[in-house]
């Protein structure tokens, strides 16, 4: 029988995906939890299993399309027979409960006569969870539509409709005033967006002048009798110059923003509006800092993992955080109050070809050195290789960016969500520098720590930066206050 495989939500509470990668072709045979294609959501790069065994029929989006959940993607011809009795699909149950799932998220039109749940004081469905493949689920009813307008009581109003589809704007019926026309609204999803019907108000004569100068009568506001439009109207219009373009054709280009980028939008922006941010800065001489890491690269624990500067940062900032524990808070506006974690999941911002993301490294505060240096690396591997999965990048706590590779000393970061602090790594470089009353040239780098000025105030703020930029001066000091 012929089946069709739906895009789930893959746990995020996402309503789209684009897809990214076929694994399959039409005519490959598949077996259960085989990968045949790789999504992209507001967030990662996802592989999704087919849950059955059988022959691929079609593919039913191409690479590059944005689907919406719930859709189907691609069909499998498997041996089951054509029956509803049940019997011989013990393998299936996972894929019977996507498809009810996925089903349940295409929006229907409501029978005759139904109203909709939460329309009118009609009470909404108990919220539910289903079972579903290797963990995929979405809470029934996270997809939402625009909610219909009610209309209000009596006789509704009857639509206008095209005497015929070649000439849409034409009333079917002769109209009572021949001076003014209304032209129906195109049906369909533009529709939603425009008004039914746009009535121009204007004599033949004004019309043919109109036409004649190239002039644009639903533009005007006319400033005739009950706002019909005039000649002097319209020559009025025709006499305005024309707006000069702002490019010339081939200057521009148009990026559709979706996927990590739109996400990282919509993250920045709600970040920079809600949490009041100040940033300050702090350079210091780094020069034990990098004698460190060279001697750091030929002890043997090291050997298989990469030492950089990065990793003493990291180090330093989980130590400080210990320090001044509010560093590492959130604030909960629903609940009015400020909730301190005493775990630290390090976010390390990472830029990549499909944009920013910040996936961070889980109880980070618990891990040895050669731990966290392995953490690191694999972390930045995965994210660079777009294989950072939704999980990896929830529930941080306290970020570090650094900037300081792409040759830039300093910046002033924007808060991750949900959290109160992030840290800016600025370039290493060489500087003169006064050590002991001489003049010097030494290895020096800027800071700069950005906070949520509702949790942190400028005294923890500074604290907890000097604090870093001491471990940074001087090493040793992370053994003295770890």
């Amino acid at each position: 029988m012929r089946r069709e495989f739906k895009l789930p939500d893959v746990g995020e509470g996402l309503t789209e995906a684009e897809i990214v990668r076929w694994h399959a072709k039409p005519g490959d045979t598949v077996k259960v939890n085989q990968i045949v294609v790789e999504i992209e959501t507001a967030k990662s790069i996802v592989e999704l299993p087919i849950p059955w065994d059988g022959v691929v029929s079609g593919l039913m989006a191409d690479e590059g399309q944005t689907v919406d959940v719930g859709r189907p993607i691609i069909a499998v011809d498997t041996d089951e027979p054509d029956d509803t009795s049940g019997a011989g699909r013990t393998e299936t149950a996972d894929a019977d409960r996507i498809e009810a799932l996925a089903d349940d998220l295409v929006p229907r039109p409501p029978a005759e006569g139904a109203v909709e749940p939460g329309a009118h004081g009609s009470p909404a469905p108990k919220e539910e969870r289903q079972a579903v493949l290797v963990g995929y689920g979405v809470k029934t009813g996270t997809t939402k539509r625009r909610p219909r307008k009610s209309r209000p009581d009596g006789p509704a109003e009857s639509p206008v409709i095209p005497a015929a589809p070649e000439s849409p704007v034409f009333p079917a019926t002769p109209v009572a005033n021949p001076s003014r026309v209304e032209v129906t609204a195109p049906s369909g999803p533009a529709a939603l967006d425009t008004p039914r019907r746009v009535a121009v108000l204007a004599k033949p004569p004004v019309r043919k002048l109109a036409k004649d100068l190239g002039v644009d009568l639903s533009t005007l506001a006319g400033s005739g009798p009950n706002g019909s439009i005039t000649r002097d109207d319209v020559h009025a219009a025709a006499e305005r110059p024309a707006p000069r373009a702002t490019a010339q054709q081939g200057e521009e280009e148009r990026i559709p923003v979706k996927g990590v980028r739109k996400m990282t939008a919509q993250a920045m922006v709600t970040s920079a509006f809600t949490a009041p941010h100040v940033t300050e800065f702090l350079q210091l001489d780094v020069t034990e800092t990098m004698e460190a890491v060279r001697r750091l690269r030929t002890i043997p624990d090291f050997a298989e993992v990469k030492v950089s500067p990065l990793l003493l940062v990291a180090k330093a900032v989980l130590t400080a955080a210990r320090r001044h524990p509010m560093i590492n808070s959130a604030w909960d506006e629903a609940a009015q109050e400020i909730v301190v974690k005493h775990y630290v999941n390090l976010g390390i911002a990472a830029a990549t070809p499909r944009g920013l993301v910040v996936p961070n490294i889980k109880s980070a505060h618990g891990l040895s050195l050669p731990e966290l240096a392995a953490e690191l690396g694999r972390l930045t591997e995965t994210a660079r290789a777009g294989r950072t999965q939704p999980a990896e990048m929830a529930g941080g706590t306290i970020t570090i960016t650094n900037v300081g590779v792409f040759g830039v000393d300093t910046g002033t970061p924007i808060l991750n969500p949900g959290e109160a602090a992030i840290l800016a790594f600025g370039q290493i470089r060489d500087m003169p520098w006064v050590v002991d009353g001489e003049l010097a040239v030494r290895k020096v780098t800027t800071l700069a720590l950005s906070f949520d000025h509702r949790i942190v105030d400028g005294e923890l703020g500074s604290l907890f930066l000097r604090d870093v930029g001491a471990m940074l001066e001087d090493p040793l000091r992370m053994l003295a206050w770890s």
